[in-house]
């Protein structure tokens, strides 16, 4: 599709793509994907240490210690938002900071910050779930869906 964009532009217009790539600053890919994937390979390392600081000092299971771990990565990373540190780190890691659990408790926490002089119930209340809403409403319905199906599959399937 692109050569067939190509086929109709004068030669003007090539000449300017042609000026643009070679004066278009390549990105570094490999180190942004490097960057990315230590910093949520730390994330995560820390997420696993909270979650084993759980299991042997509080007698949770490792089914039972995920949900307080999960609450423990999003309140730290709405704190770190707050102080503006989650801001930097993921202005250097990319995708790394935002992929975790931990993106999620930014994306909520950047959006009440952003819209506190609006009050409390329009600003931050109204605000707040704008880009996380749709990781819950999404995350909600695909969790229903799986349920029902493995239901199905248990009753009918003989599983």
């Amino acid at each position: 599709m692109a050569n067939e964009k190509k086929k109709t532009l004068t030669a003007t217009q090539l000449q300017y793509q042609r000026l643009q790539q070679k004066h278009e600053t390549k990105r570094p890919v490999v180190k942004n994907c490097l960057k990315a994937f230590l910093v949520g390979g730390i994330i995560c390392s820390i997420g696993q240490a909270i979650q084993l600081f759980y299991i042997y000092n509080f007698n949770f299971t490792q089914a039972t210690a995920g949900n307080p771990t999960v609450a423990t990565m999003i309140f730290i990373a709405m704190l770190l938002t707050g102080f503006g540190v989650y801001d930097r780190l993921a202005q250097f890691a990319g995708a790394g900071s935002a992929v975790p659990v931990t993106g999620f408790g930014n994306a909520v926490i950047s959006a009440a910050i952003e819209h506190k002089t609006e009050g409390f119930v329009l600003g931050v209340g109204g605000n707040m779930f704008k880009l996380a809403g749709s990781v819950i409403l999404f995350g909600t319905f695909s969790a229903f869906v799986v349920a029902l199906i493995k239901t199905l599959l248990i009753k009918f399937g003989g599983f």
